[in-house]
């Protein structure tokens, strides 16, 4: 049986550094409710009795799953199709035309979307190639998505929404056109599913994904301290190609790295291209 007892300040200053530590999210005091809120699931399907008693566990030498596990719990995972219009618009009117010129040659397109939670955001921007750029279909077009959590690789994988994920954001003429629908659910068709390579990755352990096109690393970044943004934009920097593009939230800005990113005048798109 689990309880609500509030978590205590020795446990949350645990947690919130074991967190920071291996994830680089920061949980600042004033947060407490916030671990009590997601670790309930956690602590519901584990039979643990408590927070304390779940810290307990983490302690132990053979901690490192329930630490995994209290991680991915503090992940934030909020992701719909088709999130933020701008985005969309400049990825279709600006970033992917100019790819097409610039890459002519070689006829390959690399991407790669951190932090791509249940997979939303990569079928959508696959569903953006299929619909307006049929010419790509003789391209090698590659798309990697990455998660921290486990279990978000594997729906992503798996491609399968609710009904009501699919209402959010995804038009019904792509939603019968593109996906199948298995009893309450919707499933993206195979051929779509092949197109995204998912993989779990942290951004604050070492990571190679080869040359990138385009990064999609949006409303990821806000969760991290300044040093920890730093890191992260200066190894997108060296992962991207020459000329490629970077995608930040609307709301945010490589700040920690202004002298490698140029802005693309595109509003609400969080749009930037790698300096040379």
């Amino acid at each position: 049986m689990t309880t609500t007892a509030p978590v205590s300040a020795a446990d949350f200053e645990f947690i919130a550094g074991l967190v920071r530590r291996q994830a680089g999210i920061v949980l600042d005091p004033g947060k407490e409710y916030l671990v009590e809120t997601r670790l309930q699931p956690l602590l519901r399907r584990s039979g643990v009795g408590s927070i304390g008693q779940l810290v307990q566990l983490m302690r132990q030498p053979s901690g490192n799953e329930t630490q995994r596990q209290v991680i991915e719990s503090l992940t934030t995972n909020e992701t719909s199709f088709f999130r933020d219009a701008g985005f969309y618009d400049a990825l279709r009117n600006i970033v992917l035309p100019e790819l097409l010129k610039t890459r002519a040659a070689s006829r390959r397109l690399r991407m790669w979307c951190a932090a791509s939670s249940s997979g939303q955001e990569p079928y959508s921007v696959l569903l953006t190639l299929r619909e307006h750029f049929p010419q790509l279909a003789g391209w090698t077009v590659e798309f990697i998505a990455t998660d921290l959590s486990r279990e978000m690789v594997t729906r992503t994988t798996e491609g399968r929404y609710s009904q009501l994920e699919v209402n959010r954001g995804l038009p019904a003429k792509l939603l019968v056109k593109h996906f199948d629908r298995h009893g309450l659910d919707w499933q993206v068709k195979e051929d779509l599913r092949r197109g995204v390579d998912a993989r779990q990755l942290n951004l604050m352990q070492p990571w190679s994904l080869g040359a990138l096109d385009i990064v999609f690393i949006r409303n990821v970044l806000i969760y991290f301290d300044g040093p920890g943004k730093a890191s992260i934009l200066q190894r997108v920097y060296a992962s991207m190609s020459e000329g490629g593009y970077l995608f930040l939230g609307g709301a945010e800005t490589p700040i920690d790295a202004a002298a490698q990113f140029i802005r693309v005048p595109a509003d609400g798109s969080g749009c930037y291209r790698r300096k040379p």
